[in-house]
């Protein structure tokens, strides 16, 4: 049965156009091509890309935040409340005003005080101004290796003209040292990703960032099975290419470099729209789309790679509405910040409400009106 489901996987009407086979992507006269089985080796290697990165953010990134001048944040210590816990827990991390009273009655505290008990509960979750800069930092070295050395690997390569005529049955090409390297760090990089959602710093588009870095893994992993390489070279550094500019604009956001934040970004928002959305659906997308059509039939294969493709461009679709929230946020506001992450949270009174907090025996009837309504 196993080998029956096997045949039925890997079966060549799926996977190749008519005039391929299987038995033409097999290693001769010198020449490699490439195997399902070198996607084993992107796993361990994800492993060394996080081990790689826990020393770069420890050792370079977190010097480089102290040159900047950004240190760790000692946050205020909240006094521990079970019933507020249990509802910050189990119902809301933003109660509603109605909530808010009835939770003053139960604790007898002020709704002042209950407000500000979520807010400085919701700020310890949230990720200091330093893990974010060393984020930043990790993820802008690695795009600018990765499209320095994909433009070395790519330049002198046909980049049209192949993305189209593999579907038709051209010889395909064999695969060089260069790209294999180039796929395997890329792809290792975007399972890392993965594998460190639950640790890095979590934003408003969190889902959106699933569902991309599993699409890129799964087309990556598709074009390298099928030996369509050059399509999958091409996306990555298209991908990596604008992505350097907005990791350099968070790095001197973070620092408080303000100017040089708007002056990157701006930059980052030409080379976003340019390159995923124009020459990604008018050129690669156009090419592994519409031309096709002009010679084969479709069949699974082009389908598959296609809808993932299509999937990317929604994405990128999705992040240039909040690109361009940012840009109008720096028109009007004149300064930048990523709508998508969660700030910190001030407090809503003085310091001396801290000490009436921390005693919680302020008398809740003061501040506290029925129906939910609250004088501020």
């Amino acid at each position: 049965m196993f080998q029956t489901v096997k045949d039925c996987f890997w079966s060549e009407k799926f996977w190749l156009p008519t005039t391929i086979k299987w038995s033409d992507l097999e290693d001769h006269d010198g020449l490699v091509f490439v195997k399902p089985s070198h996607l084993y080796a992107m796993i361990p290697y994800a492993f060394g890309l996080l081990i790689i990165r826990y020393f770069f953010e420890k050792f370079v990134a977190f010097p480089l935040a102290k040159a900047f001048g950004i240190q760790a944040v000692v946050r205020k210590k909240i006094p521990p409340n079970p019933i507020l816990e249990n509802f910050f827990i189990q119902s809301s991390r933003q109660p509603s005003q109605t909530d808010l009273y009835g939770l003053a009655k139960k604790c007898n505290w002020s709704m002042r005080q209950v407000e500000n008990w979520f807010r400085r509960r919701r700020n310890l979750e949230r990720p200091c101004r330093l893990k974010k800069f060393q984020e930043a930092c990790w993820r802008f070295t690695f795009y600018s290796v990765m499209t320095i050395a994909g433009i070395g690997f790519l330049y002198d390569k046909p980049w049209v003209y192949d993305l189209w005529e593999v579907w038709v049955g051209y010889p395909k090409q064999p695969l060089l040292p260069s790209q294999y390297w180039y796929y395997v760090l890329e792809m290792s990089f975007y399972w890392s990703l993965l594998f460190s959602l639950g640790s890095d710093v979590r934003r408003k588009d969190f889902l959106a960032n699933i569902i991309h870095h599993l699409a890129a893994i799964s087309l990556m992993s598709f074009s390298w099975c099928a030996n369509y390489v050059r399509s999958g070279t091409l996306v990555m550094i298209v991908h990596d290419v604008a992505d350097i500019w907005l990791e350099s604009a968070k790095i001197f956001s973070y620092a408080g470099w303000k100017q040089t934040c708007n002056v990157l970004f701006v930059i980052f928002t030409i080379v976003f729209f340019i390159s995923r959305l124009v020459i990604f659906p008018f050129w690669i997308l156009h090419c592994t789309l519409i031309l096709p059509l002009y010679y084969v039939e479709p069949f699974f294969s082009y389908i598959f790679l296609n809808l993932q493709l299509m999937l990317l461009q929604v994405l990128h679709l999705y992040w240039g509405y909040y690109i361009l929230k940012i840009i109008k946020k720096l028109l009007f506001a004149k300064e930048i910040q990523d709508v998508r992450s969660d700030e910190e949270e001030e407090d809503l009174s003085e310091d001396s409400e801290a000490e009436c907090l921390k005693n919680g025996h302020e008398s809740a009837d003061r501040n506290s009106i029925p129906n939910g309504q609250h004088v501020h």
